[in-house]
């Protein structure tokens, strides 16, 4: 199949475009040689950043080398990404599907309000561009980078099937998929279309010092802190899971 024959992907994130997730991604859909990838991604970590985009401001994006891709990271959020990437200013056609991922977490229930990678597929769904968002059940001390590209090659199947839709017009066009893995995806169990579930975390706040926060704290925030000042930290406390919550 020759490059003008083959689909055409756009992959962005929220995890950064260095991030091990989108790298196995890309590395999995171009040595299968079924595709032309093009990435559009933050230059930097852009987690739970939900739907923001930048509107006052320029948005500054550099060609990077992806092995095998079109490769820019941008200055901007995932859904600036996405915006980007399909609007033609950086690559010379629109894709015919984007994938935002694969996030470093699971994204379920109400989560998905505000995933910066959800975000990423939605944002092609919006401008009518069909699209998926992809995330690895990550758990520290278990997980490994190899299990990203376990997860990719998961992953093959439902992009291949969406794309032979989309050249048969019979895709759905109301719709974008969120699609969450499994930690031991390499044992994974199938696939299942199912309703989004209605999970959510009790979230709690923890009071800390400056010291606490070292080098995290930004240099405007450290330079204009006072004794007046309180800091707080998120904290999850736990995950509520309705009886009559499908699972993703």
């Amino acid at each position: 199949m020759t490059s003008v024959d083959r689909p055409t992907v756009m992959v962005t994130n929220d995890d950064g475009i260095d991030a091990a997730g989108l790298q196995s991604l890309v590395r999995v859909l171009v040595s299968s040689g079924r595709y032309n990838v093009q990435v559009c991604a933050p230059d930097a970590e852009r987690s739970a950043v939900s739907h923001s985009i930048t509107w006052r401001h320029p948005l500054a994006a550099r060609r990077v080398n992806v092995e095998g891709a079109i490769a820019f990271a941008v200055a901007g959020t995932p859904a600036d990404c996405t915006s980007l990437g399909i609007s033609k200013a950086l690559f010379p056609s629109v894709a015919d599907l984007v994938i935002s991922g694969i996030n470093m977490g699971s994204n379920c229930g109400y989560n998905i309000v505000y995933s910066g990678t959800v975000a990423g597929a939605r944002e092609a769904f919006f401008n009518g561009v069909p699209s998926i968002s992809i995330s690895y059940d990550w758990v520290g001390g278990i997980s490994s980078v190899q299990d990203y590209t376990l997860a990719a090659e998961a992953c093959l199947p439902i992009i291949g099937s969406i794309l032979s839709e989309i050249k048969k017009s019979s895709y759905p066009r109301n719709c974008f998929l969120n699609v969450d893995l499994p930690t031991d995806v390499a044992n994974h169990k199938g696939y299942k279309l199912t309703k989004q579930g209605r999970s959510t975390n009790q979230v709690g706040w923890e009071p800390m010092t400056s010291d606490m926060h070292g080098r995290q704290m930004l240099s405007t925030m450290a330079t204009t802190m006072s004794q007046e000042h309180l800091l707080f930290k998120r904290v999850r406390i736990l995950t509520l899971m309705p009886h009559h919550c499908y699972a993703s």
